[in-house]
């Protein structure tokens, strides 16, 4: 499946077949949620949060390639990614695009 955030991919003809997203609620335990709550005390990267996003984005795009096949796509195009905070040290990440078949 090949994923691009443009709106063509070079050299193909394209035949819309039209949105696929995938989304995912991640949080991260209590332990490591205090932990990272100290962190923002003398500042640096939030890791165990970075790790939780990465998880969630990779996650939430497998859904939307599944998606995309089940529609018979060979590609997706304007890929693009939104998160929101659903509660406090939990967050939506949505990925959504156009499916695409070659002619």
């Amino acid at each position: 499946m090949i994923l691009v955030n443009t709106d063509y991919i070079s050299g193909k003809e394209l035949e819309m077949l039209g949105l696929v997203k995938g989304s995912t609620i991640q949080s991260k335990n209590i332990g490591r949620d205090i932990t990272q709550g100290f962190k923002t005390l003398v500042g640096g990267e939030l890791k165990a949060y970075a790790e939780m996003m990465n998880d969630a984005r990779d996650l939430a795009t497998r859904r939307m390639v599944e998606e995309a096949e089940k529609a018979g796509a060979d590609a997706i195009v304007n890929v693009r990614y939104s998160s929101a905070s659903v509660m406090q040290g939990a967050a939506e990440v949505m990925a959504y695009g156009t499916a695409v078949r070659f002619r």
